[in-house]
């Protein structure tokens, strides 16, 4: 019996839902279908979390673009899954950027996992970016050997009243470079400026071509080049960070110290991750300030008040200290920024919390975004309000910097930089939107489309 084409053409149509509900399906059946069977013939341990593991290869990748890029709501991906799942524990299975993952997104079940370091370790999906010998990849004792000597090279209040002294006169002259051109877009500015701060603070850098890229590659020639310079040297010195961690040492009989490539991943996953939070964090405070004048206003009185005091053009680590308004402006512009949206980690073995499974080998993606923009953990989440920092955060709620022992390592020098930052900006400038209602994008971090443009100018 000959088919005609109608009748080719109605089998086609009539299987197209169930080649869709297929691949639909298919992750489902590949990945939770013999976790389930495992569980029923054991009848031990927890059951995955809710959640829909998407198609095959893309998994809900689609969906989380959807959210971010197009609808440009990206608390909406968590909340849907609230809506249609429940809350739980607050952990949600799925399957993103390549791999099955539990997504979790409430204080207590984030704490579980940054708190359980042995079974959760940190894993990026662009780990090689920056090095696998870097701070950010390593485990264990060669962690904690870079951590240490990291948080206290920039961490300590002797780092950081040499950071006051080298960042200021270069912040001073760029704000009035920006005041002569009378208009910037702040996103490429901040991102200058603290290219250039970074640079010298941790290798001695000064502005100039050498500096006109953040390009891993180019980076990595840079910083080689750089290295090799500083191993000829007759005598051996600390100037900055790359110096001390071509001194670091094992604490074992032999003293090993770091190869040449373990030194270039830390000195690129260290500058780049500065540069990244620091100027993100500048942008987003030259945004709000401008949204929010009588925030400004009150910034500004502080600052003025500190500016009498002081003693030349530059503020010290302690005039930082007693700044109490300025830093709850410091707090609440990294709160609203969410640099780090998302957080990875890696399950090493099975774990369960509070009836659910977490398989190993699976990824934990810790939504700390909707940390910061929950209702439930802040009032008016969307308002800036420097105020809300009269009063600590509810446990758990504030996690910018990560959490545990992972935390970010460089998280008071982002802070301590934007302090600064903000009073040269509030005693000595004035400045507008020129787009105040310009849309937000959040791929790969949130902005506005504009760049912040604004009219800057001296009062």
């Amino acid at each position: 019996m000959e088919f005609s084409m109608g009748m080719w053409l109605a089998l086609v149509l009539g299987g197209l839902p169930l080649l869709g509900l297929f691949f639909g399906w298919w992750n489902e059946l590949w990945y939770v279908l013999p976790l389930k069977l495992q569980h029923l013939a054991t009848t031990t341990g927890g059951e995955l979390p809710p959640g829909h593991m998407g198609f095959p290869f893309l998994g809900e990748m689609l969906t989380f673009l959807y959210y971010f890029k197009i609808l440009r709501r990206p608390d909406e991906f968590i909340n849907a899954k609230r809506s249609k799942y429940g809350d739980g524990a607050g952990m949600y299975r799925s399957h993103l950027f390549g791999s099955p993952c539990i997504i979790t997104c409430f204080p207590a079940v984030n704490k579980f996992v940054l708190q359980s370091l042995d079974t959760f370790i940190l894993d990026w999906p662009t780990v090689d970016l920056l090095g696998r010998s870097s701070l950010v990849a390593v485990h264990g004792k060669p962690h904690a050997r870079l951590r240490s000597y990291v948080t206290n090279a920039i961490n300590q209040p002797d780092a950081l009243r040499r950071v006051a002294l080298f960042v200021q006169p270069r912040m001073v002259a760029v704000l009035q470079s920006w005041a002569l051109k009378g208009r910037i877009k702040a996103y490429d500015e901040t991102k200058k400026l603290t290219f250039e701060n970074i640079g010298q603070l941790f290798l001695s850098l000064e502005p100039g071509p050498l500096l006109d890229t953040v390009d891993k590659k180019k980076l990595e020639a840079i910083f080689r080049s750089e290295l090799e310079k500083r191993k000829n040297r007759k005598e051996v010195v600390t100037n900055d960070l790359m110096d001390g961690l071509m001194q670091i040492k094992d604490d074992d009989d032999e003293g090993d110290k770091l190869s040449d490539q373990e030194v270039i991943d830390n000195i690129v996953s260290l500058v780049v991750a500065g540069y990244v939070s620091t100027s993100l964090a500048s942008m987003w405070a030259i945004y709000y300030l401008a949204k929010f004048p009588t925030v400004l206003e009150k910034l500004r009185e502080e600052n003025l008040a500190i500016s009498q005091t002081k003693t030349g053009d530059f503020i010290t680590s302690e005039d930082v200290s007693k700044m109490k308004y300025t830093n709850k402006v410091v707090e609440e512009t990294i709160r609203m920024a969410n640099i780090a949206q998302i957080l990875f980690r890696l399950a090493t073995k099975e774990a369960e919390y509070k009836g659910y499974k977490i398989p190993k080998g699976w990824h934990v993606i810790l939504w700390v975004r909707y940390l910061h923009t929950n209702p439930e953990n802040f009032d008016d989440p969307m308002c800036f309000n420097p105020d809300r920092w009269n009063e600590p955060a509810k446990p758990g709620t504030y996690q910018v910097f990560g959490g545990g022992l992972r935390i970010c390592a460089g998280n008071m020098l982002v802070r301590f930089q934007l302090a600064i930052l903000l009073h040269h900006l509030s005693t000595g400038y004035k400045w507008e939107l020129l787009n105040p209602d310009a849309e937000l994008i959040y791929l790969s971090h949130p902005r506005p489309v504009d760049g912040v443009d604004i009219a800057f100018n001296k009062i």
